[in-house]
């Protein structure tokens, strides 16, 4: 059973399905690749970083924010083992935006060469990479309305810059579907790009709904799932509807991820997003 913010996602073939790899005879053609994302809203990049880059960040997260009460006591940080009882949410604040966020640690691995120079591949040009980026810690047991990222769109966030922007959710560590990872509205792209264009429905930045199986339902459509491992990234679409799900993890293991934007560096770029990411930015 899969839930988000506490809602059950229909379990029927027509509601839940999963997310579709790249295969290894395309990842080298960026032909392939654009009609891919273009039909899909979404690339599924499989094994694309080093496990062990990405290992060693969630190590250095977890060691920064060991004395907050949120991993168990004398665990390994790189397992990310839930704590019983509360965390010190002031001090977890303090870290994250006054450390880890701006720190050097976290700046390589989202400037890393199998990222940035992936992007500067695909993309065929100098890219930008906006500051404002992101880093969400899911504990398990956490299931009400808020604790899991609500449906959305992107572009709703980056209304001042380019609506070709490509977003990159990279989960940091293995992050099977029990773990509460990120789930893609089918096709979802396409009727969220018409709305803005023919319609002009132009949504307000705010989350769509936390009600994950009633949008599937009034879309017709289904909630795409994964069982990532560490080293797999996803780059979506600015219009490519998409949901976190709640942590349920039987090992009691922390959810971490990271989502970053990049685009061509000679298009517009919201000014709004070139600040670190505060928790009272505003955004």
């Amino acid at each position: 059973m899969v839930t988000s913010n506490g809602y059950v996602l229909d379990a029927s073939p027509a509601r839940l399905g999963y997310l579709e790899p790249v295969p290894q005879t395309e990842r080298d053609n960026r032909d392939a690749l654009w009609s891919r994302i273009r039909r899909d809203g979404y690339l599924y990049l499989t094994n694309h970083l080093d496990p062990g880059v990405v290992g060693s960040f969630r190590e250095h997260y977890f060691s920064k924010l060991a004395g907050t009460g949120l991993l168990s006591p004398g665990s390994d940080p790189a397992i990310g083992t839930n704590a019983p009882g509360e965390v010190d949410r002031g001090l977890v604040r303090e870290i994250l935006f006054g450390d880890i966020v701006p720190g050097a640690a976290y700046e390589a691995l989202t400037s890393h060469p199998a990222i940035r120079g992936w992007f500067q591949w695909f993309l065929d040009g100098e890219v930008h990479l906006h500051k404002r980026k992101i880093i969400r810690h899911i504990r398990p047991g956490e299931d009400g309305i808020g604790t899991a990222t609500q449906a959305h769109y992107d572009l709703i966030y980056l209304r001042e810059g380019s609506e070709r922007v490509l977003s990159m959710w990279i989960p940091l560590g293995d992050c099977p579907v029990e773990m509460g990872g990120l789930t893609y509205l089918e096709g979802s792209h396409h009727w969220a790009m018409a709305d803005e264009r023919e319609r002009g429905e132009k949504r307000p930045a705010v989350s769509m709904t936390a009600d994950l199986p009633g949008l599937a339902e009034e879309h017709n459509s289904r909630w795409l799932l994964a069982n990532y491992r560490a080293g797999d990234v996803m780059v979506h679409s600015s219009y490519m509807v998409h949901a976190g799900s709640d942590n349920v993890d039987p090992d009691n293991r922390i959810r971490l991820s990271t989502d970053i934007r990049y685009q061509r560096a000679s298009e517009p770029i919201d000014w709004r997003w070139q600040e670190h990411w505060n928790y009272n930015d505003g955004l």
